[in-house]
């Protein structure tokens, strides 16, 4: 009898420059060809389950505790859906003036962090760079001008969470109904005197995203790019808006899958499957399968899905973007990072906006109405749409809640990034080398997912990383983050 071959496994374990922990999985058989390639999300949260008989009024302030993070968009989300629950359709001026504020600096200073953080070392180094400098302390060292930039811009979006939500983390600005204090002639002013700056950093940004696309095209068109669904928010004149809209879907070459669609009717149109691998769930779209209808969330798909952007150099900007792809849907991965910039351009100019508005001076803070049993609010956040789902009882205690969040949207997504990659650049290699495992963790970057929000790890999260042949003979091995490692 024939012994069964043993494949080949390569894991990275943690997957770095990320937010939260994960870890990759890749498969060669005896011919050492890539089989599977799989991103894991191996710890739980279960926070649809912690909230259930907590009253509804906790929810803005309980569910951002799923991340450090991104704590405003679920903050915000939240307290949109509570906004239904209390039976308040429209906020006042103020308040939403207020709420769109904070998001937007949440969009500023998260993109900044990401983008000068946790991309730009591969983008200014290579991918193959050794790693002791490919970080951010290497960016600080080679281009101190750029680093001092991402910080500083990713503390003028928390200067702007400070102001509207009173905490830089974890605070309470929105509540069911409208906000909780205004923006003071103070803090506007406080804000103003440095928007300028922020702009103009904006616009740098955008350049080094851009012209890193424009000058590493081919790379770009297909380091793990894929045709893809691309699935947002957007205005009702299909605009891109971040904070509030109607669901749209489109396939790879640009077609309307639906579009409209109101946030309450979701599950109409989106089913999660449930993987034995993984506690991350992976959203589709009903009318296509899992199979076909899995998309793409985050900066990416809305440009891809929007009609326009409502602040002029951010328009011209996504103009520029969409020309690469003669107006089609851009389906490369690596594209992520001049849409994020568009993006960081955009808030900007939405934050000098609102800023010169007197709105955020207004008293009228908080409305309600009649009170609803089940409500759905969606917006998106920096890494793409957000649902948040609540049941409420007749004892004002939540009963049921359904929460998918960004980086679910582009689970599938990821994984097939991980697998083009690995496709591409470990197939057929006899020795591990740590450029060549960077190359998926880069196309995981891309989607700068934040695990956190699906995740949590207590302890050490060491990596071990094993390449086996045919007959199960270690023939390469890498660890780091252990005790008696090197």
């Amino acid at each position: 009898m024939v012994a069964p071959v043993e494949p080949r496994k390569i894991v990275i374990e943690p997957v770095t420059r990320i937010e939260g922990h994960g870890k990759v999985t890749i498969l060669l058989d005896e011919d050492r060809k890539v089989t599977q390639a799989r991103l894991h999300i191996a710890e739980f949260r279960g926070f649809e389950r912690y909230v259930q008989g907590r009253p509804y009024w906790e929810m803005p302030v309980l569910v951002q505790r799923l991340c450090g993070i991104c704590p405003v968009s679920h903050h915000l989300c939240a307290a949109k859906a509570m906004d239904r629950i209390v039976g308040v359709d429209q906020l006042t001026p103020t308040a939403e003036k207020v709420r769109r504020l904070m998001h937007f600096g949440q969009m500023f200073q998260s993109h900044a962090l990401h983008f000068f953080h946790l991309c730009s070392p591969d983008l200014l180094f290579g991918f193959d760079a050794d790693p002791a400098i490919r970080n951010v302390i290497g960016v600080a060292k080679e281009h101190k001008e750029l680093a001092v930039q991402g910080v500083m811009m990713r503390k003028y979006g928390q200067e702007i969470i400070r102001i509207t939500a009173g905490k830089k983390i974890h605070g309470t600005g929105a509540i069911p109904g409208g906000v909780n204090k205004n923006v003071s002639i103070e803090e506007r002013d406080y804000l103003l005197k440095d928007i300028d700056q922020m702009l103009e950093w904006a616009r740098g940004a955008l350049n080094l995203a851009k012209n890193y696309s424009l000058e590493h095209l081919e790379t770009v068109k297909v380091f793990g790019s894929f045709d893809s669904n691309h699935l947002c928010i957007v205005r009702k004149d299909g605009a891109m808006d971040l904070y509030d809209g109607n669901i749209r879907a489109i396939n790879k070459d640009g077609e309307k899958i639906f579009d409209g669609v109101d946030p309450q009717d979701y599950l109409d149109y989106i089913q999660e499957e449930v993987k034995s691998w993984s506690y991350m769930k992976f959203p589709f779209i009903r009318q296509l399968g899992p199979e076909k209808g899995w998309y793409r969330v985050g900066p990416l798909a809305r440009l891809n899905a929007c009609d326009f952007i409502d602040t002029p150099e951010a328009e011209a900007a996504r103009k520029e973007f969409i020309g690469v792809t003669n107006g089609k849907p851009n389906n490369f991965t690596l594209a992520y990072h001049w849409a994020r910039m568009i993006e960081i351009l955009h808030s900007a100019e939405v934050i000098r906006d609102l800023l010169n508005d007197p709105d955020l001076q207004g008293e009228d803070l908080v409305l309600s109405g009649d009170r609803r049993p089940e409500a759905v609010a969606l917006l998106e956040a920096p890494r793409g749409t957000l649902f948040h789902h609540y049941e409420v009882d007749e004892n004002d205690q939540v009963k049921r809640c359904n929460l998918i969040v960004s980086t679910t949207n582009n689970n599938t997504p990821m994984n097939r990034a991980v697998e083009t990659v690995a496709r591409d650049h470990l197939q057929d290699k006899e020795e591990i080398t740590e450029g060549l495992l960077n190359h998926i963790e880069v196309a995981i970057r891309a989607y700068d997912p934040c695990l956190s929000c699906a995740t949590h790890a207590l302890g050490q999260m060491p990596l071990v990383i094993e390449l086996k042949d045919s007959d199960g003979q270690l023939l390469d091995s890498r660890a780091k983050g252990l005790s008696n490692s090197s």
